[in-house]
């Protein structure tokens, strides 16, 4: 399939770590009438601090941009915003028991790696400090304690993508894992799998995109059946076009999530669609309701989780989305 093909069949189917130990971004103090960064106005309730703890590699720039929202929540917020992140299960529950030592008033966290994260959330808890989540654990959060979670379904996003290739043709394609154990990523590929049986999970490391390409690569000409490939992330999603021009494989490149590199790619015909999953809003969100919920015991969501998408993007709507995105914001 030609760049041009894959182009017309996008359109078509629019139709129908170490331990980070203090990194911290601190807001607050300003009257209620001054204007903060984002040109909104500061609460004028006490101060409060909020810890944020993701599972975020090194240089993922999806986290930047969650990372971006829940800043300007706590600027109007009146919050410390306290954010840590390790991608490693054992070392994140370490920064949440950090946070709990720091006597934070609330702690927001992906769950990416729940089980490692069970018992120390649960100290959390018995502190009484509340908790939400955020990015991935949707379907474990309220286990592990969290009041609301603020997200995308993964298996509904896995579905969407499906949905899509089925209009396109598409019967073999390969779902490329950027971080084994990772219940979202995992997910992911399911939920395409449910509606494309023919969907086979490859592993790749995502810290190492110069080993996802050759890993891409030879797979890709190993497999002369493969039709999609698809991308879970931004940055790995750019590393696959690469990966199969050096294939020369003329299977169409699909991906999850949202920036402006990969809004471009999509605007230039070299990747079909993605699915964003608004991560600016998961970081406000989560931070948000927790100064909801220290003001007046407000509980966002009535226990179920906020969803954040999925929201399609392709070339039929991508320049509605793409100044967004290089504001940081999408």
């Amino acid at each position: 399939m030609k760049k041009t093909s894959m182009r017309k069949l996008a359109a078509a189917a629019a139709l129908i770590p170490m331990i980070a130990l203090s990194a911290c971004s601190s807001q607050g103090g300003k009257p209620a009438d001054t204007a903060d960064a984002a040109g909104g106005q500061v609460v004028s309730t006490p101060q409060i601090k909020i810890a944020l703890v993701t599972h975020a590699p090194p240089g993922d720039t999806f986290w930047d941009i969650v990372r971006k929202g829940a800043e300007e929540a706590a600027a109007k917020d009146n919050a410390e915003l306290l954010y840590t992140s390790d991608p490693e299960g054992g070392r994140q529950a370490q920064l949440i028991q950090q946070a709990i030592d720091q006597e934070v008033d609330g702690i927001a966290v992906s769950l990416a790696k729940p089980e490692a994260l069970e018992d120390v959330l649960k100290k959390a808890a018995d502190a009484g400090i509340p908790i939400v989540s955020l990015n991935a654990g949707g379907d474990v959060s309220a286990q592990l304690g969290a009041f609301t979670h603020f997200g995308s379904n993964e298996s509904i996003a896995g579905n969407a993508v499906g949905d899509r290739l089925v209009e396109m043709g598409v019967e073999h394609p390969i779902c490329v894992i950027q971080e084994q154990g990772n219940v979202a990523l995992e997910a992911r590929c399911a939920g395409v799998k449910a509606k494309v049986p023919g969907t086979e999970n490859l592993y790749v490391t995502g810290t190492d995109m110069t080993s996802v390409s050759s890993t891409v690569t030879a797979k890709l000409q190993a497999t002369s059946e493969a039709d999609a490939v698809i991308g879970l992330a931004a940055p790995v999603t750019l590393t696959l076009v690469d990966a199969a021009a050096s294939a020369n494989s003329e299977a169409p490149i699909v991906s999850f999530d949202m920036n402006a590199e990969l809004g471009k790619a999509i605007t230039d015909g070299e990747v079909a669609f993605t699915v964003d999953q608004q991560p600016w809003l998961q970081g406000y969100g989560a931070i948000d309701a927790l100064w909801q919920n220290k003001r007046g015991g407000f509980k966002i969501g009535g226990g179920q989780p906020v969803l954040t998408g999925p929201a399609i993007v392709d070339e039929e709507n991508v320049a509605d989305v793409l100044a967004f995105a290089q504001e940081g914001i999408r």
